[in-house]
């Protein structure tokens, strides 16, 4: 309690002195290092919420970002910054939870309102959530490896019970670094302003960011997944609820994505989206409140609770990932928030994590056939599904990150190892009846199990083969341009004795995409 106390007070000093400094025109550049809060406290628009697996979000704060519990024993840990301001010290959890399985428990509100995230309890429309396994969404922020947080459906996090945040229609803006490559239609990966007692209490309730496939008001245009406002009962791109912006595509794949929502909780509200990984922001709406659903979004009721990753009467068959995100008392200027977005291209995540080529964790690899017949073709995911097919260096850059990822420690065994997409953060190579795909990591045994691999001298001669954890005699194979588990011989086409041990062993090589 005492380090979080210094740490609020080292924080509003800091802003502070921001603000002091920019009045007697100290240059621009003293602020170069400011982190989004206090991008937000100089704009005279404070976080009153500021939550991150990954990194500092105040310049000056260096207590806890969340808390992990072992399956062992049930005992607790904090994870924190390396040094204060700084990225997390994803090592300390893989420390604590080194031969078992660790799960969020607490996400620390770094703002001085103390507002933490625990796992939600039941609502009007889900049961009690569990917390998401704390080693699903590891990635590369600031040249360090952590972790953020990956949700699967049935789990969420919320507090009901805050200081600060906005309520009965009082102004208030948010964002959340999110992944465009880990969604779905179901409702609702959000974050933001909801009910405080976990049900539906009626329109304009909620105010939160929402991201997903999930298409409340027809029209929506292109595939998603879209930036849109949970106002309670309608996910909302307009005032009219569907979307009038025909260039509203969604973000697509993107692996990273800035989501931002702001309102001034009267009579207008406004949504952005940007690449969290270089360039601007997009505005995708800006305008009066919601008309629809026989009204009551002008004024809003907020209640002031705090959501993430369900809705607010815990509706939680969505999916989603979340790095960051803050809330804000007032709007936040335009300027305000271009800056914080410049602040988050510049953590650089999903950048190269500094070690190709190897079977160590955190390395980039490709891995390539060395059968005669297949000597220039690569592992890469395709609709999903494993597959090998030729990769150079005039293949594109879609297809060369495809046939790239990053060396885990195995999900399931330590002494094994596990592959993670480089352009699909958490999904992991894994089987299922045989075949390889790629998945996002859902915290399950089965699925650890499935997707780790313990590599052995080539059974050719040459290179590495991978034997299944789960399954010893079946290795990583290409069959048919597939990639199964296959034993040498046996009911299955995938199992044939012919070019067995050559289809088994891979070259592990440089990665084709840094």
């Amino acid at each position: 309690m005492l380090l979080r106390l210094r740490t609020a007070l080292l924080a509003a000093f800091s802003a502070l002195v921001t603000v002091l400094a920019l009045a007697v025109g100290v240059p621009q550049a003293q602020a170069a290092s400011a982190l989004p809060c206090d991008v937000y406290a100089t704009a005279g628009t404070p976080c009153v919420a500021a939550h991150s697996l990954a990194r500092a979000l105040y310049a000056s704060y260096g207590g806890p970002f969340y808390q992990v519990r072992r399956a062992s024993d049930s005992a607790t840990t904090d994870v924190g910054p390396l040094v204060t301001g700084g990225y997390a010290d994803a090592a300390a959890q893989d420390s604590f939870c080194a031969g078992t399985t660790c799960v969020i428990t607490k996400i620390y509100d770094q703002s001085t309102r103390h507002n933490d995230l625990t796992v939600e309890g039941a609502g009007g429309a889900g049961a009690a959530d569990v917390g998401a396994p704390a080693d699903a969404l590891p990635v590369t922020a600031g040249g360090h490896q952590v972790y953020g947080l990956e949700i699967s459906a049935g789990m969420g996090y919320r507090d009901n019970s805050t200081s600060g945040v906005a309520v009965g229609g009082a102004a208030e803006g948010m964002y959340m670094v999110t992944s465009g490559t880990h969604v779905n239609g179901s409702c609702c990966f959000d974050y933001g302003n909801a009910e405080t007692n976990n049900k539906d209490t009626g329109n304009g309730h909620m105010d939160a960011i929402n991201f997903g496939t999930e298409c409340w008001f027809s029209p929506c245009y292109g595939q998603g997944p879209w930036v849109q406002a949970d106002l309670e009962n309608g996910l909302f791109q307009s005032d009219s609820g569907y979307s009038k912006n025909t260039a509203n595509t969604g973000t697509g794949a993107l692996p990273f994505v800035t989501a931002l929502l702001k309102n001034n909780g009267q009579n207008h509200f406004a949504l952005k989206y940007g690449n969290a990984q270089s360039g601007s922001l997009t505005t995708t709406y800006s305008g009066g409140e919601p008309t629809v659903n026989g009204g009551g979004y002008s004024p809003m009721h907020q209640e002031g609770a705090i959501v993430l990753g369900t809705g607010g009467d815990n509706s939680n068959g969505s999916i989603g990932s979340f790095f960051e995100g803050v809330m804000t008392s007032g709007i936040p200027t335009d300027a305000a928030d271009d800056a914080v977005q410049s602040n988050i291209v510049s953590v650089g995540y999903g950048g190269a994590t500094g070690t190709t080529g190897t079977l160590t964790p955190a390395s980039e690899i490709s891995l390539r056939a060395t059968t005669a017949c297949c000597s220039t073709d690569y592992v890469r995911h395709q609709n999903n599904a494993a597959a090998i097919s030729p990769i150079t260096s005039a293949s594109s850059a879609l297809d060369r990150n495809d046939a790239t990822w990053i060396v885990r420690r195995g999900l399931a065994g330590g002494s094994c190892v596990s592959f993670e997409s480089r352009n699909y953060p958490g999904d992991f190579l894994r089987h299922y009846n045989f075949a390889l795909l790629r998945q996002p990591m859902d915290g399950t045994a089965q699925f650890r199990a499935d997707a780790t691999f313990c590599p052995t001298a080539g059974r050719s001669g040459t290179g590495t083969s991978f034997a299944s954890y789960n399954y010893p005699t079946r290795y990583l194979r290409h069959y048919d341009l597939g990639v199964y588990i296959a034993s040498d011989g046996g009911s299955n086409a995938w199992d044939s004795a012919t070019s067995w041990a050559d289809d088994v062993s891979w070259a592990v090589t440089a990665p084709w995409a840094p």
